[in-house]
């Protein structure tokens, strides 16, 4: 009897879920999307760049919707946590995350088992923007180029070190690749966060320091306090345009960007296309990008296939720096 009502249970959800799928579908109830607020889950603590990306954008999609857009922070496990409420929510396009490298690039190619799947439960919306990491020394280091830092270090092998923000971040991994293509030694120092990491690299205290280039490593680079050897992304940042990539540098083929993307649990192809199509609108505005722009993320749309397959190679890239770099598994 027990196995008779369980089985007309599961009957009726399955029901009940195609029902729902079908509405979502609907291109009427499509076209009148949203009508109720919207919840994007933020997988970091306010204040960061994560959380400012999706306040901004939360805000113009609200403004264009006319509609409630609502910022839900549950920090934790390097941006897991929200990130598997995200996977694990009703696929009607009411709940969304901001993806970023760490949820969707980083962080599944470091942790041993996932309670999701990073690719395969996602709607990919589109690609928001980014912004590169800095290879900065101090104004004594001995090189004044990245072609210049990587000849003395293979000169000196295991004698330079770099400081970051800890291990396992976008700083630290992105010198890990540096040294995976060029054949570099170089000595990591990880530090509790990117400002005690940038300190000590103006106070001389390590010759070599990396960090999102947004924030403190901009203002230290144009005041002099520190010599900015490169950045990572293959274009120049416009804030430090005379600084070039590492691509350019030496080391063809080096892209390391610190991206955000707009995602939600896999949606019906007819929502997933509404969402793409208004949040590519609201970040083609002039003010929105200003507001990006002001916040050190440049701007870049995608189509939703396009930022899968995004998401698809930084894990794979990411899992070979992570084998490489000999970094334990979390």
């Amino acid at each position: 009897m027990k196995s008779r009502k369980l089985a007309v249970a599961v009957i009726a959800f399955t029901a009940n879920s195609g029902a729902l799928a079908a509405a979502a579908a609907d291109p009427a109830s499509v076209k009148g999307f949203p009508t109720k607020p919207v919840r994007i889950i933020v997988g970091y603590a306010a204040g960061g760049g994560v959380d400012m990306a999706a306040r901004l954008v939360g805000q113009g999609m609200g403004e264009l919707w006319g509609s409630t857009v609502v910022i839900d922070n549950r920090p934790g496990a390097a941006g897991a946590i929200g990130t598997e409420l995200t996977a694990r929510a009703a696929p009607d396009g009411y709940t969304m995350t901001l993806c970023n490298i760490g949820t969707h690039g980083i962080g599944p190619a470091r942790t041993r088992k996932l309670p999701y799947d990073p690719i395969n439960d996602f709607s990919f919306l589109s690609r928001i923007g980014g912004n590169p990491n800095v290879l900065m020394a101090h104004p004594s280091f001995g090189a004044r180029t990245l072609q210049e830092m990587v000849a003395l270090a293979k000169a000196n092998p295991g004698k330079f070190s770099y400081g970051s923000s800890g291990v396992g971040g976008s700083p630290h991994l992105s010198v890990e690749l540096l040294k995976m293509m060029t054949g570099i030694n170089l000595i990591h120092v990880p530090y509790k966060g990117a400002a005690p990491a940038l300190a000590d690299a103006i106070g001389g205290q390590i010759p070599l320091s990396v960090g999102n280039l947004p924030g403190g490593p901009l203002s230290a680079v144009k005041s002099g306090k520190v010599r900015a050897l490169a950045v990572t992304t293959l274009k120049r940042s416009t804030k430090v345009p005379d600084v070039p990539t590492i691509a350019e540098s030496g080391v063809p083929g080096y892209d390391v960007n610190g991206w955000y993307g707009l995602c939600a649990p896999t949606l019906p192809r007819a929502l997933e296309a509404k969402i793409n199509a208004d949040l590519v609108k609201v970040l083609a505005t002039p003010a929105m990008r200003q507001r990006l722009d002001d916040q050190g993320i440049d701007v870049q749309s995608s189509t939703p296939e396009e930022l899968k397959a995004h998401a698809r190679a930084e894990i794979a890239k990411w899992t070979k720096v992570v084998k490489e770099a000999n970094l334990p598994p979390e």
